[in-house]
């Protein structure tokens, strides 16, 4: 993977969106999930939200990067419409000298080509060439929160995002999910390295074990099996 794809705040290890959304159920936390994609394949960002509500001017997101954090994910809320790029490379460049390392569209970017060429990442509905011609009055929360798909994201919410899309969790217990997410990598990796010198994930999991005992007690899932065995492949 190409240097500066894998951007973290101050050097924190990057975790998979699939960890942290596994993380976020194990523990009980309201998933917040949305299948977004990047413009630069291969991207994958974590740190601070800054929310951003468009109204049809870039000045929400130039106002919205004052004073954040370096390492902070601009989040865009452009209300999931596809019929106008709201974010291009100008606003790219603004958000990265403002020490951003990401940009999250609910809704469509442009400048695909120059947006590739400056490796910064981007995560959107899709591209569209024509850029926004209305005006409207902004929300009093469009600096605070945004909407991404049902889910609400605010200022303290943090954002991981990598080529399987978002998840945004909130910041009174990112250090616990970040946690179970890590030991969920760990878990998996080990499987896939035991997979690869022969023995079939279905052997780890002992799988015809599972068959037997659910056929004692029709009850038992699968994630009951998996947690008794310390395993991972599904939360």
């Amino acid at each position: 993977m190409a240097r500066g794809r894998l951007r973290g705040m101050d050097g924190a290890r990057l975790l998979p969106t699939a960890a942290v959304a596994d993380a976020c159920v194990r523990l009980g936390e309201p998933l917040r999930a949305v299948a977004l994609r990047p413009v630069l394949a291969g991207a994958r960002v974590q740190g601070p939200a800054v929310p951003a509500r468009h109204a049809g001017s870039v000045d929400v997101f130039f106002e919205a990067m004052r004073g954040q954090p370096r390492g902070s994910v601009l989040v865009v809320d452009n209300g999931g419409r596809r019929d106008e790029g709201c974010v291009g490379d100008l606003t790219a460049l603004e958000v990265r000298a403002h020490g951003g390392i990401g940009m999250l569209i609910w809704g469509a970017h442009r400048d695909t080509g120059d947006l590739l060429r400056m490796g910064f990442p981007v995560w959107s509905l899709g591209a569209f060439p024509a850029g926004p011609t209305r005006v409207e009055p902004r929300a009093p929360d469009a600096l605070t929160a945004a909407h991404v798909a049902n889910h609400r994201v605010e200022l303290g919410d943090w954002v991981y995002a990598d080529d399987d899309g978002a998840v945004f969790v909130r910041g009174l217990v990112r250090s616990e999910v970040e946690d179970v997410a890590s030991g969920i990598v760990a878990q998996e990796r080990g499987q896939a390295q035991r997979a690869q010198a022969g023995a079939s994930i279905g052997e780890q999991l002992d799988f015809a074990g599972f068959l037997r005992q659910r056929d004692a007690d029709p009850s038992l899932t699968f994630r009951q099996h998996l947690r008794r065995r310390d395993a991972a492949i599904e939360e």
